[in-house]
C-alpha cells in the first residue's frame, strides 16, 4: 500500500528535515533525529493535523533540544564527578563499601523480583532504560495506568527497602 497522510508528508521532506536539523546545529546525529522523529510521528493517534510539514520541523527541533538537554544534563554531571574525584570530596572505595553496595544492589534487585516479572520489567524499562510509559505499556500488553501503578508499587517498595538501609 502506497504511504499517505503524514507518512507520504514525512518521506517528502525526509532530506529537507535532515538539512534543517544540520541547520540548527545537529551535525552527525541529524539522520539519527530524523529516524526518531518517524518513530515518534508514527505512532501518534491524534486526528489530522493543519500544516503537517511545519509540525514535522517542529517535533523534530524539540527532538534536537531535548538531545542537545540530555547531553548537556550528562556533561555537567561527568564535570562534577571530576571535580569530586580532584577533590577532597572524593574517597576510593574500600573493599568493605564495595561488598555493602554490592550486597544493596543485590537487595534491591531480589525487591524488584518479588513484585513480580511484570513490574519488575515496567521499572527496568521506564526508570532504568529511560523508555516512555506510553512505549512500555504498548511492549507489555497493559494500558498506560497499569504502567503508572506498578511504577508506584515499585517505588514504594524500594522506598520501604531504602528506610530499612538507614
Amino acid at each position: 500500500m502506497p504511504p499517505s497522510g503524514l507518512e507520504l508528508v514525512y518521506l517528502e521532506n525526509r532530506d529537507r528535515l535532515v538539512r534543517f536539523l544540520r541547520a540548527r546545529g545537529a551535525g552527525d546525529v541529524a539522520e539519527d533525529l530524523v529516524h526518531d522523529l518517524w518513530l515518534t510521528v508514527s505512532t501518534r493517534s491524534e486526528g489530522p493535523i493543519a500544516n503537517p510539514v511545519a509540525y514535522l520541523h517542529r517535533a523534530a527541533d524539540r527532538l534536537m533540544i531535548d538531545r542537545y538537554r540530555s547531553r548537556s544534563q550528562a556533561e555537567k554531571r561527568e564535570q562534577a564527578w571530576e571535580k569530586d574525584r580532584e577533590g577532597e570530596n572524593f574517597m576510593m572505595p574500600t573493599p568493605e563499601r564495595e561488598v555493602g553496595a554490592r550486597q544493596e544492589a543485590e537487595r534491591v534487585v531480589a525487591v524488584l523480583n518479588a513484585l513480580g516479572d511484570r513490574k519488575a520489567g515496567i521499572f527496568r524499562r521506564v526508570r532504568i532504560d529511560g523508555v516512555a510509559q506510553r512505549t512500555v505499556a504498548e511492549e507489555f500488553g497493559v494500558s498506560l495506568s497499569t504502567v503508572e501503578a506498578d511504577l508506584r508499587e515499585a517505588a514504594r517498595a524500594l522506598i520501604t527497602l531504602k528506610d530499612a538501609f538507614q
